[in-house]
């Protein structure tokens, strides 16, 4: 069991990778932007880092980039639902700048899973 950060604006979209990842033995701790999620990662240390891209406040490649700076051991997945083309481009910037995966939505749950598994095989 590891401990993760779930950062996203939407609640909906928390609550479902919350319950993905909690319900693979996860600790979830959760943020609704990219600054609040870098004061969490300093708080609780997480393994695990679940990242929306487009957001207030931070937007994901930019927390990206600060949480690689905190940490180069962290595990990164990023995630985005930007429009057809876009999506891939924001998640393209966002493996090159430090997620170890990216997972575009809408995704299922097997499709973070896999992602997750990829990172902490010992979580399950």
């Amino acid at each position: 069991m590891g401990r993760a950060l779930v950062i996203d604006d939407q609640p909906n979209m928390r609550r479902l990778i919350t319950k993905i990842l909690t319900g693979m033995g996860h600790e979830v701790i959760e943020a609704d932007n990219g600054l609040d999620g870098l004061a969490r990662y300093k708080e609780h240390h997480p393994e695990l880092v679940v990242t929306d891209i487009i957001m207030p406040g931070m937007e994901g490649i930019e927390t990206i980039m600060q949480l690689r700076r905190l940490s180069s051991d962290l595990k990164i997945i990023a995630v985005s639902g930007v429009g057809d083309g876009g999506s891939g481009l924001y998640l393209n910037a966002a493996r090159k700048l430090g997620a170890h995966r990216i997972v575009p939505k809408p995704f299922r749950a097997a499709d973070l899973e896999n992602a997750v598994e990829a990172l902490m095989p010992s979580a399950a």
